[in-house]
């Protein structure tokens, strides 16, 4: 497993609220490749709860949302926007959790249409959320008006246990 780098850094105006670590109101995510997958690794925190000790369901789409996105950054080196999520809460997570886990991965790809497919797991394993995201994908001459060159891995390898 291969921490990525975030392509954005150096772009000017950069404020993601999913992967910007100086954004002071956001959620700091951090991507890493493991085979076909990306994984992004994730301490919830109370100011983001909907109700007492329970992670806001909006957070939650944010999650699966850019994890989508980092999975069209790296393995189809562009970028784009979500077009649609189709997303299935199938149990609370709470805001008292250790870490919970967000993997994706490209299911199908047709024109500029890519299918991926994201499960969020609890600290337990248990899968909490999944959801089928489509992106609409630039092509690479737009993604580089957008500030997009490419998307690599750090030089060093990042091993997780039980995730």
């Amino acid at each position: 497993m291969r921490k990525i780098k975030n392509p954005w850094t150096q772009l000017q105006g950069y404020d993601c609220f999913g992967c910007c670590k100086e954004n002071p109101i956001g959620v700091h995510m951090e991507f890493f490749e493991d085979g076909d997958e990306i994984v992004c690794f994730w301490k919830p925190e109370t100011h983001y709860q909907g109700w007492v000790n329970v992670l806001h369901g909006g957070i939650l789409c944010t999650l699966i949302d850019e994890t989508a996105a980092w999975v069209v950054f790296r393995k189809l080196q562009t970028s784009g926007v979500t077009r649609r999520i189709d997303i299935k809460y199938a149990k609370a997570v709470m805001t008292t959790e250790i870490e919970i886990s967000i993997r994706a991965k490209l299911l199908e790809q047709s024109h500029n249409l890519a299918t991926i497919k994201v499960s969020l797991k609890n600290s337990s394993g248990q899968e909490c959320v999944s959801a089928k995201v489509t992106y609409f994908v630039f092509d690479k001459e737009k993604a580089k008006e957008m500030g997009f060159t490419s998307c690599d891995l750090e030089e060093t390898e990042e091993t997780f246990l039980n995730m």
